[in-house]
């Protein structure tokens, strides 16, 4: 494997890096403290083409590769993880499916838009009772007896960005008597300006504050048949594809997050001092400081190993679930550590709202829940390795 980065690799980093620090950090705390969707920083990132990183120029993208995409939400994240989840939904779990699923009527029509940057997208599989059983769907789609039309019924719950999107990725149950039941689920793009649809209030969530959440409602949706993403009773294999995407986006969205928090610990670590010295002199802190970069760079390899296999896969058809569920895991976890590690070297300052650690700290949470908690990625790696079901 050779890690060295390309000249557009650094191009594509260095661009994210210096907007990051230009038009997200000044605002990113006020965001974090009123919970409003940054509407004006998330149209520049799509004029910047953040939006649509790998999907082709003809279809409103920057054409580039999974590598690109996941520097440049490594920096995005790094200043601010919920302009980050916004990123990794659009990319990762709405342009990646259109584009592999879709027409190429529904490529012109859905993609182009949300890869430019000229509205939002969202994903939609959870459910009230289904979250980490993604195969229990109860939201329902009925095709019209002339069959031009699905009438869709039910509620979503914890759909990133679904407050703002104007288009959305959802999966429904077309075969209530498929056994087992996933075999009856299939994908649809909604636009959600057609009656029927209906926003939930607002989630008031710990961590990622400014990227909004809510439930999703159908009240007898007419979707139309040619908004269907690919075949009937397929929804189950794209959204389980999707996610393979999406885990990524999530593992670089960690990481992200991670290395903010380890870069602040370290500066605080040369600049604090007790008993006459720095405290990064302390053993115990010197501890802390080498544990985390070690973890941080062992998921920084397991992300470009998994951003390589997804590569791979659109020339050999090689699906990468293995490695996007490995950097998943090990990224999140370590988000989540070393933001508490974070914390306890900064002492007091570090529960404090004055500094930024205590945001990481709650932002990091989330990424072992969505697109897939660390428990189901353990059993994904498990049934993978031992051929156990």
């Amino acid at each position: 494997m050779d890690l060295r980065l390309s000249d557009e690799h650094r191009m594509i980093r260095d661009m994210a890096r210096d907007f990051a620090q230009k038009e997200i950090a000044p605002i990113a705390s006020h965001y974090d403290e009123t919970g409003e969707f940054p509407h004006e920083t998330v149209r520049k990132m799509g004029a910047m083409g953040f939006m649509g990183i790998e999907v082709p120029e003809e279809y409103g993208g920057q054409g580039l590769d999974t590598l690109a995409y996941v520097l440049a939400l490594e920096e995005i994240s790094k200043v601010d993880a919920s302009h980050g989840v916004i990123m990794s939904v659009c990319n990762s779990l709405y342009c990646y499916g259109i584009l592999h699923y879709g027409t190429e009527a529904q490529k012109q029509t859905f993609l182009r838009a949300v890869a430019s940057g000229e509205v939002i997208g969202a994903y939609a599989l959870t459910e009230p009772q289904s979250g980490s059983d993604a195969g229990n769907i109860r939201v329902t789609a009925v095709r019209s007896p002339d069959g031009s039309y699905y009438t869709i019924n039910g509620t979503k719950s914890w759909i990133t960005s679904a407050p703002v999107a104007k288009y959305i990725v959802l999966f429904a149950q077309t075969d209530p008597d498929a056994q087992p039941r996933y075999r009856g689920v299939t994908a649809f793009i909604i636009d959600t300006d057609l009656p029927g649809f209906h926003r939930g209030k607002t989630e008031p969530k710990l961590g990622i504050r400014a990227s909004a959440t809510s439930e999703i409602h159908f009240e007898d949706y007419r979707c139309p048949a040619e908004n269907r993403l690919g075949e009937e009773g397929e929804g189950f294999k794209i959204a389980m594809a999707v996610l393979d995407a999406g885990r990524i986006g999530i593992a670089a969205q960690a990481l992200g997050i991670a290395e903010a928090a380890y870069e602040a610990s370290v500066q605080y670590a040369r600049e604090r001092y007790a008993f006459g010295q720095p405290i990064g002199q302390f053993e115990m802190i010197q501890q802390k400081i080498a544990d985390m970069k070690c973890r941080i760079e062992a998921s920084r390899l397991l992300i470009y190993q998994a951003a390589l296999a997804k590569e791979e896969f659109k020339k050999t058809g090689r699906r990468y679930t293995l490695e996007a569920s490995m950097a998943k895991l090990f990224a999140s976890e370590t988000a989540t550590w070393v933001t508490k590690e974070a914390i306890q070297i900064h002492g007091g300052m570090g529960y404090s709202k004055e500094l930024p650690i205590e945001r990481y700290f709650r932002d990091a949470k989330v990424t072992e829940i969505y697109e897939g908690t660390s428990e189901i990625q353990r059993l994904v790696i498990a049934r993978l390795e031992t051929g156990l079901r």
